[in-house]
């Protein structure tokens, strides 16, 4: 089958057309027709970083994390997937886990779920990686209706799923970003929108919530942000980030007792353990996407099975509004 593959690692390295054996389906495994992937930022760092990343698969590496397409065979203990069923799922592109920038890709049951009637393949392939982190900061940050919700981050992958999944659980939310694009977005998607460059936290916090604070901050910009979000959490709130790779004083968070959760969705395809929660959220997901209450953005560029290395490159720049996403 036909892959873009990876020879070498590092910011200027490309993606280039390869050829290699189609994977043979494995019990608890099936194997999917892939018809589009999409690029998270995970991938643009296993591809600058390399050997760096512990979760970089060794050269030739065949990237990409999410996938939508057509089950093609189905493995032995394998229950409620049949051959030419729509499916979806974040099931490889780290370790020793082929990715979905091929024909085919042999995925974990566990790790998928049925696509989304609502949705077509592209924008299924746009929602696992993103909806399951978004997904996993809300629920163990326990958003339920009524609360106030900060997403720190709106109008970005994880963030502009987590502002219609946030709403969907009832929370009324606000959301930061910049730029008139941006506001426009996550006001379309029902939140409060705020531009972090021009309004202190403090501010925030008086506006929307009269000074008490949120219940949850869910920080998807995360580094030196975090402290923002201590700021903007309600005593004995919830902080949840998806970007905790620094070293940070916790003296806010320990002063108002703050529940703090690092969401690393990735830790179930890594260890092998826990991989059917993923399946059930993406299950979720599903069902929520068809009532109408979750659509993921695509960015307005599109790219081909050729175009890997110009998708990355559209993420990086920063300039892409929605995820990026390739068709195979």
């Amino acid at each position: 089958m036909k892959t873009m593959s990876l020879n070498s690692y590092g910011g200027d390295s490309v993606f280039e057309l390869a050829e290699i054996a189609k994977p043979e389906v494995r019990p608890g495994h099936v194997i999917v027709k892939i018809a589009a992937t999409s690029v998270n930022t995970v991938d643009t760092m296993i591809r600058s970083m390399g050997a760096d990343l512990p979760l970089s698969p060794e050269l030739p590496a065949v990237l990409g994390m999410d996938f939508a397409g057509t089950v093609e065979a189905v493995g032995a203990d394998v229950t409620g997937f049949a051959v030419g069923d729509e499916v979806y799922g974040c099931a490889g592109g780290l370790m020793a886990l082929q990715g979905a920038l091929a024909e085919f890709i042999c995925a974990d049951a566990r790790l998928i779920a049925h696509k989304p009637k609502s949705l077509t393949m592209r924008e299924a392939a746009a929602l696992p990686l993103v909806g399951i982190t978004a997904y996993e900061g809300l629920t163990r940050a326990g958003v339920s209706q009524g609360q106030k919700v900060l997403i720190q981050g709106g109008a970005g992958g994880v963030g502009h799923v987590a502002v219609q999944l946030a709403k969907h659980m009832g929370a009324d939310v606000t959301a930061t970003g910049t730029g008139a694009a941006q506001m426009t977005l996550m006001a379309d998607l029902g939140a409060q929108p705020v531009d972090f460059m021009s309004t202190k936290t403090a501010d925030i916090v008086a506006t929307q919530t009269g000074g008490a604070g949120f219940d949850v901050v869910f920080d998807t910009v995360g580094g030196a942000n975090m402290t923002n979000s201590f700021e903007a959490a309600k005593l004995n709130g919830h902080v949840a980030t998806t970007v905790a790779l620094l070293e940070i004083d916790l003296t806010p968070a320990h002063f108002k007792g703050l529940s703090l959760h690092v969401v690393f969705m990735l830790l179930p395809m890594m260890h092998n353990v826990g991989r059917e929660v993923h399946g059930a959220i993406l299950k979720t997901l599903a069902e929520i996407a068809d009532a109408g209450a979750l659509k993921p953005i695509l960015d307005e560029q599109n790219f081909g099975f050729a175009d890997v290395t110009e998708a990355h490159a559209r993420l990086e720049s920063g300039q892409a509004v929605g995820k990026v996403v390739i068709d195979i």
